[in-house]
């Protein structure tokens, strides 16, 4: 499973050097909203490690996506993930694998090793294995160190202060500070964002948010465009700016 993130990178080195490339599925799934420069590194990273890049791609966008279930995705439900993601991938899988001749690598470490269990239960029959999450560990620093060392420049959206890079940035699983950043960093992609969902809102006739207010021990929807308004107008001790949220495409 090759995301176009460091870790799936340094999985697939490990794979690589332990067994060789011959054989060796370097697999992408393609949201249609991912940064350029994630092609970039894709494509010099599948080459540092051998084997066949493989990209898939459903054709739709995750906005495309939740118009089409009538659903805006959030941290608890994920229509984008399992549908450009883990479907796509599974019954890739499915078509070209057999449970008894494959492994599938996933590229979490040993900081996130909780989440193997569920990946290796929905995975079944095939056996998963995460090789980030045994000795030697690495820091992802230090991951990012090695890629660098073996010419490859890391992801730009890395280079931003972004802890993945995935989305251009952008994740319903996101927490604000994550929206934050994106607000900062790349204001224009945010105003995209933030219109398409709008547009959604509009079409479902909904009170309906990618994000949630949860002061005064109530929990309710806000959209992008109110985030921003507090952000702009310097009430950020109305938001949780340490909520950085997680991706997590490959484990629900």
């Amino acid at each position: 499973m090759f995301s176009g993130g460091v870790g799936s990178w340094g999985a697939a080195r490990r794979v690589a050097d332990e067994h060789g490339s011959d054989g060796l599925v370097l697999l992408f799934t393609d949201t249609k909203i991912e940064d350029p420069d994630l092609y970039r590194f894709l494509y010099e990273a599948a080459a540092d490690v051998g084997g066949s890049l493989e990209i898939l791609a459903d054709g739709r966008s995750p906005w495309e996506v939740f118009r089409d279930v009538r659903f805006i995705g959030n941290t608890r439900i994920d229509p984008c993930s399992r549908i450009l993601k883990r479907d796509l991938a599974r019954a890739w899988v499915n078509s070209n694998c057999e449970p008894e001749t494959t492994t599938i690598y996933v590229g979490i470490d040993w900081t996130e090793d909780h989440r193997l269990p569920r990946m290796q239960a929905a995975w079944e029959p095939f056996t998963v294995e995460a090789p980030l999450c045994n000795p030697p560990l690495i820091a992802k620093a230090d991951l990012l160190a090695e890629l660098e060392a073996r010419g490859i420049e890391r992801p730009a959206l890395y280079r931003e202060g972004f802890p993945h890079n995935n989305c251009g940035g952008f994740c319903i699983k996101a927490g604000h500070a994550q929206f934050a950043l994106l607000l900062e960093q790349r204001p224009c992609t945010f105003a995209e964002h933030e219109r398409r969902e709008a547009e959604l809102r509009e079409y479902l006739d909904k009170d309906v948010a990618i994000l949630r207010d949860r002061r005064n021990g109530t929990t309710k929807p806000m959209t992008l465009r109110e985030f921003r308004r507090r952000i702009e107008e310097g009430r950020t001790d109305q938001l949780d700016m340490l909520e950085w949220g997680g991706c997590g495409c490959f484990v629900d």
